[in-house]
């Protein structure tokens, strides 16, 4: 089916804005995949480092350039519950590809942090810049110019996005992402976020809480709500780089492997020594990111990827706006209910027809561009099925079903659950910002009141506890942006919100950092810029000054007259305390030269 009028448009004025940029990337890509393998510019030198570790039959094959070598970027550690899995993946990858009569060679490994562990620490200012810092350490694996493919073993947060710049950076080799899954369901998600509301609260002490989380968080694979690093996973799949129907089975499972080891063949498959050769640059066009913002809005995704998405596009040449962004969310419904948007969890989704369903309901109205390239051949229609094993243990693959297996959690196109995306870009004289409000009450979607202003987290929270808070407010949290310290995530902030929306009061937050994909009830104009650290009006707000949040008509204005706010001076904050100490120093580099958080908050642009 063609695609929607609407997405049609909007995907031509993103090829038209790119179309310099887009050209000279794929000039580029094309150079490079012409000179063919590249293990043939290597000197014998460079050549018997490369493959000293192989056995003798390997290294005949790989002298010759006529068997193909897939490296393998891992992003393992065994703390991380998403990323753990991956320890049993590069000897399984490897003997997929000795029967699909290659070699693979883990290429290097990727550093993986954990929003979770460190939310609310300082740890968490480096969690942004660590993407691009993943992306880097990518390329240093890739640049041994040994391979003609390439898997990328990554899940969560930053880690997918960085692995996607490294695979777009080096587009002329094929590409695949192999996900690692779901952890199984734990304590239901609204269960926890009742506990962490209670702790807020001083009704529950920090045992109780932690058993709570324990419970949540429990065994391998990635957390089971729907924020940053599950979006990560539907991107990888509606955008054509996972196999169809691989990103949500639970690791340790007989399907997860053989999931696995089908990546590994296809990888080799489409190599430039084959007669399907798909390099990631040409397979990744406007329409795939097109693609990938309308997967985001239809789920309820993590607003991490109003950065990320920008920052991947750019990679390949491909200039997308927030305004794109938000124009796609007026035009895709919201067709799933998982949690912050609702009571489910991701295996609940994917019991309920997954991501085969989900596709299969938007191309059905031509949200989606089908004519694509995947790593699984052309057409996203071959996504729109179930994977499955049969009686010798072979992925095989079967229609999704025709009805959502639990319409609570995914609907239907004809009925959706609601009409527009879940997040939309705000503009006034405060900047450009985000908002997610899938999971946001109608009634709260238009909140004005009088600020209250923070520098950081910390002294929301102490005003909280000593109830100084119990009224109207629009909380205004600044220098939490890029430039100032790195934009971390400010989910400490979401109970004491939480409990005072709960009483009645009418708040919101408006602030130049993150909140990510588990953004909840509390309205939260987010990623604001310019940032208060680049004098942006965020930094001339006083408390007071009555602000005016609409994400209805898609404005953020401080009502104060236009004369007066010009002539305020822009706050200046002592942002020392944030120059040093676990590992702040090292990124200093990053913080003076990032970009602004509507163009990726990246390093690279």
């Amino acid at each position: 089916m063609a695609a929607h009028s609407s997405i049609e448009a909007i995907t031509a004025r993103i090829v038209e804005r790119s179309k310099p940029h887009r050209e000279a990337y794929l000039d580029r890509v094309r150079r490079a995949a012409s000179r063919g393998p590249h293990r043939s510019v290597l000197s014998c030198g460079n050549l018997a480092h490369g493959f000293a570790v192989c056995s003798p039959a390997e290294k005949a094959a790989l002298a010759g350039d006529v068997v193909p070598n897939l490296g393998i970027i891992t992003a393992y550690n065994d703390m991380l519950s998403a990323h753990q899995p991956y320890e049993t993946f590069p000897p399984i990858i490897r003997e997929a590809a000795r029967e699909a009569g290659g070699i693979a060679q883990v290429a290097g490994g990727v550093p993986a942090m954990c929003d979770g562990v460190t939310q609310g620490q300082p740890g968490m200012e480096l969690s942004l810049f660590s993407r691009d810092a993943i992306a880097m350490a990518a390329g240093i694996g890739l640049s041994h110019n040994m391979f003609d493919a390439a898997v990328f073993l990554g899940v969560c947060d930053k880690i997918v996005p960085g692995l996607v710049i490294a695979a777009l950076s080096f587009g002329h080799l094929p590409s695949v992402f192999i996900p690692a899954g779901p952890m199984t369901s734990g304590l239901p998600n609204d269960e926890k976020s009742r506990i962490r509301q209670l702790y807020a609260e001083g009704k529950v002490g920090r045992a109780e809480l932690l058993e709570a989380e324990s419970k949540s968080y429990h065994g391998p694979g990635t957390c089971t709500f729907y924020g940053t690093a599950n979006s990560n996973q539907m991107l990888m799949e509606i955008m054509g780089f996972h196999m169809p129907g691989a990103s949500f089975v639970n690791p340790g499972t007989p399907l997860r492997e053989a999931l696995t080891r089908e990546a590994a063949k296809r990888a080799l498959a489409i190599t430039a020594l084959g007669n399907e050769f798909t390099p990631a640059g040409e397979m990744i066009d406007e329409r795939s990111i097109v693609n990938g913002i309308v997967g985001l809005h239809a789920t309820g995704g993590s607003t991490n990827h109003t950065l990320h998405l920008v920052a991947m596009a750019r990679a390949a040449g491909i200039h997308l706006t927030w305004q794109d962004i938000s124009d796609l969310s007026d035009i895709v419904p919201l067709l799933a209910r998982v949690y912050p948007n609702g009571l489910a969890d991701v295996n609940h989704f994917h019991a309920a027809g997954g991501m085969g369903f989900l596709i299969r309901q938007l191309l059905k109205q031509g949200l989606l561009h089908d004519d694509v390239r995947t790593v699984f051949g052309q057409g996203l229609e071959a996504y729109t099925v179930e994977a499955k094993l049969d009686a010798h243990g072979q992925v095989v693959r079967e229609p999704a079903p025709d009805e959502s297996g639990d319409k609570k959690v995914l609907a239907a196109i004809e009925t959706p659950f609601q009409p527009t995306g879940g997040l939309k870009m705000l503009t006034g004289n405060l900047g450009k910002a985000v908002i997610k409000i899938s999971a946001v009450k109608p009634e709260r979607h238009v909140i004005e009141a009088p600020a209250i202003v923070f520098h950081d987290q910390q002294e929301l929270q102490d005003a909280f506890k000593r109830g100084e808070l119990n009224r109207d407010f629009i909380a205004v949290v600044r220098f939490q942006g890029p430039k100032a310290n790195g934009m971390p995530e400010l989910h400490r902030l979401t109970p004491p919100l939480g409990v005072l929306q709960d009483r009645g009061f009418k708040v919101a937050l408006v602030t130049d950092g993150r909140m990510s994909g588990a953004s909840g009830k509390v309205p939260a104009a987010i990623h604001i810029t310019p940032e208060a650290s680049d004098g942006g009006p965020i930094a001339r707000i006083k408390n007071g000054d009555l602000i005016r949040l609409d994400a209805v008509a898609g404005t953020l204005e401080v009502l104060v007259s236009a004369a007066e706010f010009a002539s305020r001076s822009p706050v200046v904050a002592d942002l020392s305390d944030n120059e040093f100490g676990m590992g702040r120093e090292l990124f200093a580099p990053f913080r003076r030269n990032v970009g602004q958080a509507d163009q990726g908050a990246s390093v690279f642009a």
